[in-house]
């Protein structure tokens, strides 16, 4: 009786508290595949990436047919997204590792590259006022951008673990928020 006086969104949330257990299920069982079996289960992630890259691709090509706003911007992305996928798909045919190594290590230098530009973002804040508490995240920010960028073979490396620790913790959240949801 207590959901027939509950507003609308307290009822929506009621009937959905499952879905962030089952994302939390997936990403735990995710995190521990990825601890247990590094280099298989990364080399599945990049197949899936280049299937996902791919299939963006067209899809952002067919959306030209439907909605011709921002069409340079989707034939853009169709095509990087297609070329990207196959590249990446075509690599992963024929030596599927050192595939995996290389995407995880395109990743790490545009996590690099974002962090220095983060930081110098954070400089310029520090230097109009922002303090120097920002200013000092700012140097680490390009510190570290730039370690990464350095070591990026190495530190692609490791990627499968941090992103096991990462999934591991999510999926618990994830768990919390559900039973949290449910219990509201």
């Amino acid at each position: 009786m207590a959901n027939a006086t509950a507003s609308p969104q307290a009822a929506s949330a009621d009937s959905r508290w499952w879905m962030p257990l089952v994302m939390g299920i997936i990403a735990i069982c995710f995190g521990l595949l990825l601890l247990a079996h590094p280099a298989e289960t990364s080399i599945w992630v990049a197949w899936l990436v280049g299937i996902y890259w791919f299939i963006g691709g067209v899809m952002n090509l067919i959306s030209l047919f439907i909605d011709r706003t921002m069409w340079g911007w989707k034939l853009v992305a169709g095509v990087l997204g297609i070329f990207a996928g196959l590249l990446v798909l075509d690599a992963m045919g024929n030596k599927p590792l050192l595939a995996t190594i290389g995407l995880a290590t395109v990743y790490v230098w545009v996590l690099g590259i974002t962090g220095i530009i983060h930081g110098i973002a954070q400089l310029v804040m520090a230097f109009q006022g922002g303090g120097w508490g920002v200013g000092l995240l700012g140097l680490l920010n390009i510190v570290l951008g730039g370690f990464l960028m350095a070591n990026a073979a190495q530190a692609s490396l490791v990627l499968p673990w941090v992103f096991a620790i990462f999934a591991i913790g999510g999926g618990i959240a994830a768990i919390f928020m559900a039973f949290k949801l449910k219990s509201a």
